[in-house]
């Protein structure tokens, strides 16, 4: 199955997922991440870190390895999608000013940040993969779609 199509199936398996989940923001989440992270092999980490502080993100739920607790928004990939409000695809993690390192492993990041319906961001989404430019603008463009499912299902408060 191409990409594309694992992302359409994916997206309507996402909203199904998470329909009526307002009132349970991290079983959503934790859903959300694991369904992403089993739809494609080339994704070794998925997961959230969500604006819990003023100026940090804290580690939601994920799928993969063991992560950092906390980034510094504005800095690594992370940290830096989230202040600037736009995706960042990464080809090479170590050629990205300031990343910071959760694990070895990491070579190529995709980040996505989400908002709650007003507009204010609320985390990001974070999905490492083992391999050098694993991400391209379709990851970009269905992912976005994806968090958009999420604002609207559950951060509609």
């Amino acid at each position: 199955m191409e990409k594309k199509e694992t992302y359409e199936l994916l997206l309507k398996q996402i909203e199904a997922l998470i329909e009526g989940e307002a009132t349970n923001e991290m079983g959503g989440l934790a859903n959300v991440s694991s369904a992403l992270h089993y739809a494609f092999d080339r994704f070794f980490w998925t997961g959230f870190y969500l604006q819990r502080a003023e100026n940090s993100l804290l580690l939601g739920p994920f799928q993969g390895t063991v992560a950092c607790f906390n980034i510094p928004i504005g800095k690594g990939v992370c940290g830096s999608a989230f202040a600037e409000r736009r995706t960042l695809i990464v080809p090479d993690v170590e050629k990205f000013p300031g990343h910071i390192s959760c694990s070895f492993e990491s070579r190529s990041e995709i980040v996505v940040p989400f908002y709650d319906v007003n507009g204010e961001p609320v985390g990001v989404l974070d999905i490492d993969s083992r391999e050098l430019n694993a991400f391209d603008e379709t990851d970009a463009h269905y992912l976005e779609k994806i968090m958009k499912v999420l604002t609207e299902k559950i951060y509609q408060r």
